[in-house]
């Protein structure tokens, strides 16, 4: 049985940016763009606005991240290396944005793709249980993979 899409009310702030599109087939991340002009000096943070809100279904949340090429583009890294929009920021000037810090100069124009998201479903209560021992051979520590 086929998935039923789920549906997202979404209010655009300006005209200037394209709408959101799902690609199909192509990747089940959808690009978020730059929503003003933009202009940073290196050490600067600035919350980017990305022009939208939207209404998340119940139990889901948005996961939002800077796209592969961002920071090769515009010098810019997401401040908090993931943002979660969980579903009740959905009020009519909840915009969402990018924190950004600029580790250079930089332009970044109205449309440009500089972030992504996906939605998820939260996470299943957990239960957690205390034990003296795991029982499982150890992998070598933190860091240790991926050595020649």
């Amino acid at each position: 049985m086929p998935e039923q899409k789920k549906t997202i009310r979404i209010k655009y702030f300006t005209d200037k940016i394209e709408r959101l599109a799902y690609i199909d087939g192509k990747s089940d991340w959808i690009d978020l763009r730059c929503a003003e002009e933009v202009i940073m000096k290196a050490g600067e943070f600035r919350l980017i606005p990305l022009g939208i809100a939207m209404e998340l279904p119940a139990g889901y949340e948005a996961h939002v991240v800077p796209r592969s090429s961002t920071f090769k583009n515009f010098g810019i890294i997401q401040t908090n290396h993931m943002g979660i929009i969980d579903e009740t920021y959905c009020g009519d000037q909840d915009q969402w944005f990018m924190p950004a810090y600029a580790l250079r100069d930089t332009e970044i124009h109205i449309n440009d793709r500089i972030c992504q998201f996906r939605i998820m479903e939260h996470q299943p209560e957990l239960l957690f249980k205390e034990t003296k021992a795991l029982g499982n051979a150890d992998r070598g520590g933190f860091g240790s993979t991926g050595k020649a």
